[in-house]
């Protein structure tokens, strides 16, 4: 008779070896030591209006007019790098600009996956989560590649979660629980991987090298899961207080729901549940009203007023620079919670970077995008800069960010957009 621990073990073998995804393959190297540890990475759509966005002076003498887009920074000016003349050359207008924003395309070196991940892999694989995606307004309109720009791999989706209740649950479920009622739970569920070593052993002999690799995604993807169900750091995180009650797809919530998710996503770097961060808000072609900007219109069809529309480009200012206001929340934020592992606090080795899908939003072109880096990533990056670089590929700067990690690459996605990482920044 064949015992219920056998049956099950065979059982594990079959599950476990059948659904076999074709994911890259990627080696995690040793973190560098100098840099930054964690990686966050703030989104907002629809592009800019140039002469509204850019800086007035030079590279270390520069500063945000009443009118410019990034105003509300002008408190964060010497702890800021400000990044403009920098082209997508694999994707245009909204969608096109999406895709290839954290991607670059697709490439051998990385087959389609954002530079979230590719990070996540190299800095994040023994986490509890490798990264975390977290969302405002990113539900209504579904998948798609309006609406997605975390990708696992070409054409992958990694879904953002709209919902901060939902998210808190991930990250603080089970930590309330008596301590000795955890153990007693991972003691009498031990993994089955754990079961059924043997069998997987055998059967990874067996096998071609492709189909190793994909066994092998595979089993990483439900460790991963493991850690995620069981982490062995609850204790050592306080649980702060669960966000309110929140419609997650009411676009007049969505201040609320941007701090709460903000919260979130430093209280998961604070109590290392992760290193890897995104926050995106909504999506490009956002049809989201910022009433309590002052805003009457939609936020796309805004940002396609021209300069002879004072009233709705007055109302296309008010919607940037209340995003500004958040950005410089997320520095905030990270400047007065402190280092889990040392001196200092999150922001001193965070590499923090609000990134856009369009540059001239009335142009949808990919050119000039804007990006602005905040913090000097673990001592990396020299701040208090303006740097116009002249239609470079922002290939290179996806490049830059990986360095930054200590990753050894030279091209990131599409190689055909080039080598090299982005100059001047350290």
């Amino acid at each position: 008779m064949i015992s219920r621990r056998n049956f099950m073990a065979g059982l594990g073998a079959g599950i476990v070896a059948s659904p076999f995804i074709n994911i890259l393959n990627n080696r995690v190297c040793a973190q560098p030591r100098q840099g930054p540890r964690r990686l966050m990475i703030f989104f907002s759509p629809d592009g800019i209006v140039p002469h509204l966005w850019r800086p007035v002076g030079n590279e270390n003498n520069f500063r945000f007019p009443e009118n410019n887009l990034l105003a509300p920074l002008s408190d964060y000016r010497d702890d800021l790098l400000v990044l403009d003349g920098i082209d997508f050359l694999t994707g245009n207008n909204h969608e096109g600009g999406m895709a290839a924003m954290l991607t670059n395309g697709n490439g051998p070196g990385t087959n389609g996956m954002s530079v979230d991940q590719v990070i996540a892999r190299h800095i994040g694989a023994d986490d509890r989560f490798p990264s975390m995606e977290f969302g405002v307004l990113t539900d209504p309109w579904g998948a798609s590649i309006q609406t997605r720009m975390c990708y696992a791999s070409a054409g992958q989706y990694i879904h953002p979660d709209a919902d901060p209740r939902r998210v808190y649950r991930r990250m603080f479920g089970g930590v309330s629980q008596d301590a000795q009622v955890l153990e007693n739970i991972r003691l009498r569920r031990r993994s089955i991987l754990d079961m059924i070593t043997g069998d997987l052993n055998n059967l990874h002999r067996r096998l071609g090298q492709m189909e190793r690799v994909k066994l092998e995604r595979h089993l990483d993807a439900i460790r991963s899961v493991e850690r995620e169900l069981f982490p062995d750091n609850d204790a050592a995180c306080q649980t702060p207080a669960p966000p309110g009650r929140l419609n997650k797809d009411n676009y007049a919530a969505v201040p609320q729901l941007l701090r709460s998710q903000i919260d979130l996503a430093v209280t998961a770097l604070a109590c290392e549940m992760t290193k890897v961060t995104t926050i995106q808000l909504s999506h490009t072609v956002s049809p989201v009203v910022f009433s309590w900007a002052g805003n009457t219109e939609g936020h796309h069809a805004l940002s396609h007023a021209p300069d002879n529309d004072v009233a709705n480009i007055n109302q296309l200012v008010a919607a940037h620079q209340w995003t500004a206001q958040q950005f410089g929340y997320i520095i905030d934020k990270l400047r007065e919670t402190p280092d889990p592992n040392g001196d200092g606090t999150l922001f001193d080795d965070t590499l923090l970077i609000w990134v856009k899908e369009l540059g001239d939003s009335r142009a949808h072109v990919c050119e000039s995008v804007p990006f602005v880096i905040a913090g000097s990533a673990g001592g990396l990056f020299r701040t208090g800069r303006y740097l116009q670089y002249n239609s470079v590929p922002h290939s290179q700067l996806l490049v830059s960010l990986c360095q930054a990690f200590g990753m050894e690459l030279n091209t990131f996605g599409d190689p055909i957009t080039g080598e090299g990482a982005l100059e001047a920044l350290s």
